[in-house]
């Protein structure tokens, strides 16, 4: 791709997560991370010394949350965007962090990836299947939140990639669920699911989703982790819950 098709410095802002401790550079109208990126950085059990592969990292964002909370990892991450991929390569010069961004999709990685294994692969897989139906407002949002790849492929993929015993973590929507599972029987378990409920009382439209390759534990389903305090939105800048806080801006891990 010509760097005419790259971000230029106009087009983005620097964002910052963690509590301002990782400032990254992103898109001011294509696909911003959010709270989902940062809780599944949270949530990945990566100790120091070990290798993360991020399928789909965009700009970069869960794996430089996960750098800054666990320390030295090293880091690669596929990218089918080369703007994104482009950004991701920036982003991780400006934070001062070695990460090698491969270019490609999912569906068909390149050969440098495929020759790598790793301790933890992570993704935020698209939510939605297919292309949109009208015209998007920013193609690489609607790149990012749609894929042609269904989600057995995403997983097939993380679980080639992983090392005998590695970890998958990943976030998706709660109807979803079955389609993971079943992508994801016969070849990992020891899987625990945490629901992701906006508020109390509340149904969970997320999930993060932990496994490990080859194991034969039992599944585990928690209680909801609940982002916010409150019956119900009442303001701008809504009350994250004690636990939200801790981990969304206190870059502490999220536990289960």
């Amino acid at each position: 791709m010509s760097r005419a098709a790259l971000f230029s410095p106009e087009e983005l802002d620097r964002h910052g997560f963690l509590g301002e401790r990782v400032m990254v550079w992103q898109p001011r109208g294509g696909y911003r991370s959010g709270a989902d990126t940062v809780l599944l950085a949270a949530a990945c059990p990566a100790e120091p010394g070990q290798s993360v592969l991020d399928l789909g990292c965009g700009a970069g964002v869960a794996t430089f949350c996960l750098a800054s909370r666990v320390g030295a990892l090293t880091l690669h991450g596929l990218e089918v965007q080369s703007a994104y991929a482009d950004l991701a390569r920036r982003n991780a010069e400006s934070l001062g962090m070695a990460m090698t961004v491969h270019e490609g999709d999912v569906a068909a990685l390149p050969s440098a990836l495929r020759a790598v294994g790793f301790d933890h692969v992570i993704a935020n897989p698209p939510y939605h299947d297919g292309r949109a139906s009208t015209a998007p407002v920013d193609p690489g949002k609607d790149r990012a939140f749609r894929t042609d790849a269904p989600l057995v492929v995403w997983i097939d993929a993380a679980l080639r990639r992983l090392v005998p015993g590695g970890w998958l973590t990943l976030v998706h929507r709660t109807d979803r669920l079955p389609a993971l599972l079943g992508a994801l029987e016969g070849r990992a378990g020891a899987i625990a699911i945490l629901p992701l409920a906006p508020r109390a009382g509340r149904a969970a439209d997320r999930i993060i989703l932990r496994a490990r390759k080859g194991a034969a534990g039992p599944l585990v389903l928690h209680a909801p982790f609940v982002m916010h305090d409150g019956p119900k939105h009442e303001r701008d800048g809504d009350p994250l819950s004690a636990a939200a806080e801790q981990v969304l801006r206190e870059a502490g891990p999220l536990v289960f």
